[in-house]
């Protein structure tokens, strides 16, 4: 119960700074809107004796059966109560604070970020907000190799396009554009963290040494890798080790230190899984 009530905690946070950007950044410049919002825009444009709010609720019903079907019964249970609460939140923030239009650059970029920082949340705990959101969880069934926020942004690339040809809103679209940017980038960076494990490959004639200062002073495990030079046709061994970002400075003093001579080559390494690193989730997105 103590985990649930946490979990829920975080999606109502989460939905409500979804809002918060949605009523700071994206209304009041009017930028072009994505997803089950945009589609419901072009709907009622069409038939304007249908709503905005019902064509949405009318195109969400599918998904969210959809999704209920191919992820399970905590996506509809806990994506209904995010989409409550963001919508609530929308309406609500909306009667109390007056927000008034700004540079549309930066409230492109803003909102994008804070709001792919709102729904980030909401998806770390397996939620979603309705719409193209669930699109693309199932879009993660088949590819699950791409990150969510790039997955997210597919389906609301597709429906802006639509929402430019059908109000001819070029510049809306654009902004809307960069706004989808930053957001793709924030929503990756709260689900997948931001690269803090690097990779170092170090070839040297002193290995045995480098070897034995990496395992006793920086304790971290070294792979021995063979290796044969192209040129000179000699052996050799690379030594590979993973770290963290914040050794970086103290590993290459200590290997140059040792070795001058020494080649070494670090590399970003988005996902390292073990000991002293991060572990294996089998439900992660």
């Amino acid at each position: 119960m103590k985990d649930l009530l946490k979990s829920y905690a975080i999606i109502t946070l989460g939905s409500v700074i979804y809002a918060l950007s949605f009523d700071w950044f994206v209304a009041p410049n009017q930028f072009a809107m994505g997803g089950v919002t945009g589609l419901a825009q072009i709907v009622h444009f069409w038939f304007p004796s249908l709503t905005v709010g019902v064509a949405a609720a009318l195109m969400n019903i599918p998904l969210f059966l959809i999704g209920w079907k191919k992820i399970g019964g905590h996506l509809l249970v806990s994506s209904l109560y995010a989409t409550i609460v963001s919508n609530a939140a929308i309406d609500v923030l909306n009667l109390l604070f007056d927000f008034q239009p700004m540079d549309s650059i930066l409230a492109a970029l803003f909102g994008g970020g804070v709001m792919g920082v709102g729904l980030g949340l909401v998806f770390a705990q397996g939620a979603t907000t309705g719409g193209t959101d669930i699109i693309a969880k199932l879009l993660k069934l088949k590819w699950p190799w791409l990150p969510i926020g790039k997955l997210v942004v597919i389906p609301d690339v597709a429906v802006m396009l639509l929402v430019a040809l059908t109000f001819g809103q070029l510049s809306a679209m654009l902004y809307g554009f960069i706004k989808l940017y930053t957001f793709s980038k924030s929503m990756d960076a709260v689900l997948y963290g931001t690269v803090d494990s690097r990779v170092a490959y170090i070839i040297s004639d002193r290995w045995q040494e480098l070897s034995g200062m990496l395992l006793r002073d920086q304790q971290r495990g070294v792979t021995l890798l063979q290796a044969q030079g192209a040129y000179t046709g000699e052996e050799k061994r690379v030594l590979m080790i993973a770290f963290k970002q914040k050794e970086i400075v103290d590993l290459k003093r200590r290997v140059y230190e040792l070795d001058p001579g020494a080649f070494l080559i670090l590399c970003d390494a988005r996902d390292v899984l073990g000991n002293g690193f991060s572990a294996y989730r089998r439900d992660e997105i």
